[in-house]
């Protein structure tokens, strides 16, 4: 048996042109989806994020405004413009690139932004909602995870997941959005005590740690679906991800590639996530 690999390249293409046909039916009704795109200091990978953001959005018709602050940048002069940004009603959504300058507290700055341009879905507000099921917005990792087990058509009700990672930006909103699939969740973390015995009785594995080998092929039970959310580079300084790639793919089902797996899949459902706050802003303009 051969894994099947999830493209997540082709299935980000097909989703960024679903959003510029949406993005060009919204422009004819007079609005242009407009992303605000926070970077604070010169972080090199923070930089090339955000570069690659930018990019998508000129690509699906969404308007990048670009706001770049000095490292010494004080909480108080971000706190303010992110107040400015939420009551600018040509932007749709805000995004703070993360991680913040060790001087900065990231937590007041993400619970100033108007949960309903939180396309990040990093807010209380927005993970409250998706806990009960009804959500806004959902972070754009877990959810490019999601339209990559959809796509390949695999069957979550019923089924046991391991998320591998307790993180707010994948892990917690990863096991919410299985849970509210129907599958029975574990969500593993580094106090979990036997993370080989959780993860082999799990038919789908998502592993967000950032670890090289942090989940192992022979861990994984035969027919597994595996979605990769790692970025590490190994002892050779290749990209790679938080499972065993090669022994994996004789023993899992599915699984994906890093790069080129959930990496593309995370911009796409950014854009989607803009355009659809640009939908409802324009939704709540228009009369009736």
């Amino acid at each position: 048996m051969s894994a099947m690999i999830l493209d997540g390249k082709a299935l980000a293409a097909e989703l960024r042109a679903e959003v510029a046909v949406s993005s060009k039916e919204l422009a004819e009704r007079g609005v242009t989806p407009g992303l605000a795109v926070v970077l604070i200091g010169d972080d090199p990978a923070s930089k090339i994020y955000v570069r690659h953001k930018e990019r998508a959005a000129q690509q699906c018709g969404i308007s990048a405004l670009d706001y770049r602050r000095p490292a010494d940048v004080s909480q108080e002069e971000l706190l303010t413009l992110v107040l400015e940004l939420n009551a600018d009603s040509s932007v749709h959504g805000i995004l703070v690139q993360l991680p913040l300058p060790d001087a900065l507290d990231a937590t007041p700055i993400l619970d100033a932004i108007d949960p309903a341009k939180d396309v990040d879905g990093f807010h209380p507000d927005n993970i409250g909602r998706l806990a009960q099921g009804r959500p806004r917005f959902v972070a754009a990792t877990p959810k490019g995870c999601m339209s990559l087990l959809a796509k390949a058509n695999v069957e979550i009700a019923g089924k046991n997941a391991v998320v591998v990672g307790r993180s707010n930006i994948v892990g917690k909103p990863m096991a919410m959005l299985l849970t509210n699939a129907n599958a029975t969740v574990t969500l593993c973390h580094s106090r979990t005590t036997d993370l080989a015995a959780e993860v082999k009785r799990a038919d789908i594995v998502v592993a967000a740690v950032g670890k090289v080998d942090a989940v192992r092929a022979e861990w994984l039970k035969p027919g597994a679906v595996v979605i990769d959310v790692g970025m590490n580079r190994n002892a050779d300084g290749k990209l790679c991800g938080d499972v065993q790639y090669e022994k994996s793919l004789a023993i899992a089902s599915a699984i994906t590639p890093v790069p080129g797996g959930v990496g593309p899949m995370t911009i796409a459902s950014l854009m989607q996530n803009v355009v659809t706050a640009a939908s409802k802003a324009l939704a709540q303009q228009e009369p009736g």
